[in-house]
């Protein structure tokens, strides 16, 4: 989950693996976010993701394209 503070303060990028505690306190976090609102939060955006239908954004408009416009 994408959460500001997620990685906790004594746990900077680059610096190693969590500790076991900040492995359970992240776990703990989870489900408390779960319990409150549910499974609704998705564990990425929709911009850090592919479309599943690349393909089909322009589907619409090749169908429904004048004649004149070849």
């Amino acid at each position: 989950m994408n959460l500001p503070g997620e990685t906790g303060p004594d746990h900077a990028a680059g610096e190693g693996d969590p500790s076991p505690s900040e492995l359970a306190d992240q776990a703990r976090r989870r489900r408390r976010l779960d319990e409150i609102f549910g499974d609704v939060l998705p564990e990425t955006t929709g911009d850090e993701r592919r479309s599943g239908r690349p393909a089909d954004q322009d589907h619409w408009y090749l169908e429904n394209r004048p004649p004149h416009h070849g």
